[in-house]
């Protein structure tokens, strides 16, 4: 039987911590790198052997879109280790879709559009978002007010007015989502934003527009003469 090579009894300059210690991230191999996020192996394997093997079985893409109890099924990735997989990958999936907005201005809706359809286009539920704004047209904040299937008895315009109190906003840009990628308005959505528009007036705050995303398609009620 032959003995497992510890981590331990490596070389240490070829230990993964070590490694990115010394060296910097750039130089570790993706094995490398999910061994240290793994932290240890198995009694069968070292954590860096069982990190080379569990990504021959998956490449990186496909292991990305491993669900937990999918990954629990794999030698040597109990619970534990699976949360941390799939932790790691979501952070990684957050920060490529990062966008700083504070500097952005919305001078048309595809100004909004660019800024948030990549993200908004294929998610499972709807999400209604406000966009705040100062004077200038410049993005203050963005921020998901409602998730769910909208109606006129969920959404209440002082959520959405006091974030915009809150924020010191001059107007603000109402975007959702549709799931079923088809952007066209619903009748409550044509009642939702008649309510939020007429609110605004009396509360001195502009809702600018309101835009529905669906997939490579938008409707704006500025642009379709709503607003």
């Amino acid at each position: 039987m032959i003995k497992q090579l510890k981590i331990k009894d490596m070389p240490l300059e070829e230990r993964p911590r070590e490694k990115l210690i010394r060296h910097g991230s750039g130089v570790l191999t993706n094995a490398e790198l999910l061994a240290i996020i793994l932290g240890n192996g198995t009694k069968r394997e070292n954590v860096l052997e069982l990190s080379k093997n569990l990504l021959k079985e998956n490449n990186l893409k496909l292991l990305s879109r491993k669900r937990i109890n999918a990954l629990m099924r794999i030698f040597g990735i109990g619970q534990s280790k699976a949360c941390q997989i799939v932790s790691c990958f979501e952070l990684g999936r957050r920060l490529a879709s990062f966008k700083d907005t504070r500097d952005n201005s919305i001078n048309n809706v595809r100004d909004v559009v660019k800024l948030f359809s990549p993200d908004m286009s294929y998610l499972k539920k709807e999400h209604f978002k406000g966009i705040f704004l100062d004077s200038r047209k410049k993005i203050i904040k963005d921020e998901t007010i409602f998730i769910g299937s909208l109606n006129a008895s969920v959404i209440h315009p002082r959520e959405i007015f006091q974030a915009a109190f809150e924020e010191g906003a001059a107007a603000i840009v109402l975007l959702h989502n549709h799931p079923s990628g088809d952007p066209k308005p619903s009748d409550d959505d044509v009642e939702i934003t008649t309510q939020l528009v007429e609110a605004g007036k009396i509360l001195g705050i502009e809702v600018i527009d309101h835009i529905i995303i669906g997939h490579n398609r938008y409707f704006s009620f500025k642009e379709k003469g709503y607003l």
